[in-house]
């Protein structure tokens, strides 16, 4: 197939590239290159390239001529520095999609794998000894700063037991990013309706791996502390370290998108149209502590500093259940916790990405 992928110039989707090629698809890079991601023209993926913002529809339409399938990588990711931001995570987000839905919908195009993020459910999963599952609301700035950070059952105050999030888990989305997000899932459900399309939008957990940007405040949690240990600092780990986190490696998730385009029905019209959501995790969950502690082993840095800090809008556990996955994708990830952060321990970084 030949296959349109947008932000194909960037961390995840250059390896979506890669992915492709290495199973006989034919892919074309649809990226603007904004200085936001890209402070410096980075090196181009072995595909076809145009140069063009995917909020602009004549772009669009050149870009989908002779397209097969879409895979939407193009986003403003992270949660940035503080509300300020919120006009261009929804200019990039919401209304790139739905541009790009639009062109798709004109041309004819049904078939569409989209970057999603685990940031749509907010708190992960948890279970109170007395009240079974429980939803706790956002945690207050009190407790964050007397440095309890666990959440407490809302209905008894008790502790509670972190588990893993399925996709039918009720969303709740805490920042601008996670709204962002959860918009593009449903423009993509309306268009699956609207054209009879096949559209999956894959939640991605924390992805890690070769090509990261460093020092931006716009890349995970991974890449601060390999940043830092590249400058020969210790890593700075917020809260206690004991966030639970499944940091999956970027060439799994290149993988699933691979797979999820194979595993997309014909479309049809009309109401056969559908959206469906799968969780792409490791499967594996780990704390931010254990991972810096890894990465610093790995490299031969410094050990991390737990510090306390925090930021309001991050949740404490949020771990994900991948199992419709791989069933329905038939998509198993391959590398594992170990193997991944001695990788990334000393894998080439991308240069800091601006700041709009």
């Amino acid at each position: 197939m030949r296959v349109l992928v947008t932000g194909g110039a960037g961390f995840i989707g250059a390896h979506v590239i890669d992915a492709l090629r290495g199973r006989g698809h034919e892919p074309v890079v649809l990226d603007a290159l904004l200085p936001a991601a890209h402070p410096t023209r980075p090196a181009l993926p072995d595909a076809e390239f145009l140069h063009g913002d995917v909020r602009d529809p004549d772009t669009v339409r050149r870009a989908l001529r002779g397209v097969d399938a879409v895979c939407h990588q193009a986003a403003m990711v992270g949660l940035g520095k503080d509300f300020a931001d919120a006009a261009d995570y929804v200019s990039c987000n919401d209304l790139g999609t739905a541009v790009l839905l639009a062109g798709m919908a004109e041309a004819g195009v049904r078939r569409l794998v989209q970057a999603g993020s685990m940031v749509v459910y907010g708190e992960g999963r948890y279970a109170c000894p007395r009240h079974g599952t429980v939803r706790p609301g956002p945690r207050a700035a009190a407790d964050l700063e007397a440095g309890r950070f666990e959440p407490r059952c809302p209905h008894c105050g008790a502790g509670l037991v972190p588990g893993l999030v399925s996709e039918d888990a009720p969303v709740d989305p805490r920042n601008v990013y996670a709204t962002t997000k959860l918009a593009q899932e449903h423009l993509a459900a309306s268009w699956a309706r609207a054209t009879g399309g096949s559209a999956v939008s894959l939640r991605y957990h924390n992805v890690y791996g070769p090509g990261m940007p460093r020092d931006t405040p716009y890349a995970g949690v991974a890449s601060f502390f390999r940043s830092a240990l590249a400058r020969g600092e210790a890593p700075r780990v917020f809260e206690d370290g004991g966030q639970r986190r499944d940091f999956v490696h970027v060439r799994d998730v290149a993988a699933a998108n691979v797979a999820a385009l194979a595993a997309l029905p014909d479309p049809g019209r009309g109401e056969d149209g559908q959206h469906t959501a799968r969780n792409i995790g490791s499967g594996d969950p780990h704390t931010v502590g254990e991972m810096a502690a890894a990465l610093a082993r790995a490299h031969g840095g410094p050990e991390p500093v737990v510090t306390g800090e925090f930021r309001l809008g991050d949740v404490r556990h949020i771990t994900a259940d991948s199992s419709r996955a791989r069933r329905d994708l038939d998509w198993r990830p391959a590398v594992g916790f170990a193997e991944g952060m001695t990788e990334f321990a000393t894998a080439e970084l991308r240069a800091p990405a601006g700041i709009p």
